[in-house]
């Protein structure tokens, strides 16, 4: 049998991420992960409604005393790995080091370019625009207490076409890149962690 690695996915809005992850999941291409929480910082979030249809446990902590109440919970449930998927919160320095080369994050270009603090959602592709860069994509990397500051572990380039939109080439990154590297990704490193236990 597989060995799996628990993962808790923090999520702020709509869970596009955290659906591209549960369908790889369920078409079987995540063998070492085991999906075990969906954690919300918003109370309108609608990817806890994504999490539900799934059947994988969900919650919604208020943003008062969140990281206690999530490290409290992480530790009792046993998560290994923390997967943030349009997660819109900084966590602290405190709470990185605590899981330090746990928390993966999807960031919306090509670090390091256009990344660090105030860089997200369409902020990113407005700026990609306006400079003129010809190829964008998506990284996913580590976290750690510089805002986007983390290791890369992966890294899709996707072409900027001269009639795009911001909307449109978030879009695009987004099914052409973060859909694919978060995922895959995840498996990367939840394999790496279940092997060296």
């Amino acid at each position: 049998m597989v060995k799996k690695a628990k993962v808790a996915i923090l999520i702020s809005g709509g869970g596009t991420n955290l659906q591209a992850i549960i369908d790889k999941w369920e078409l079987g291409e995540l063998p070492h992960v085991d999906l075990d929480l969906v954690v919300s910082n918003r109370k309108d979030a609608k990817g806890i409604e994504r999490a539900k249809a799934a059947d994988i446990d969900s919650m919604i902590i208020s943003e008062e005393d969140f990281e206690q109440e999530l490290s409290r919970t992480l530790d009792y449930r046993g998560d290994e790995i923390i997967v943030l998927a349009g997660f819109l919160k900084i966590l602290s320095e405190g709470f990185v080091k605590k899981y330090s080369r746990r928390i993966i994050n999807v960031h919306p270009s090509l670090i390091p370019s256009f990344c660090g603090k105030g860089y997200y959602g369409l902020k990113v592709h407005e700026e990609v625009l306006k400079r003129g860069v010809q190829v964008s994509g998506a990284t996913v990397h580590f976290v750690n207490e510089i805002p986007d500051g983390g290791e890369i572990i992966m890294q899709k380039t996707v072409d900027v076409l001269y009639s795009d939109t911001p909307k449109v080439l978030q879009k695009r990154i987004m099914e052409e890149a973060e859909w694919i590297i978060l995922p895959k990704s995840l498996e990367k490193v939840a394999k790496k962690l279940v092997e060296d236990r």
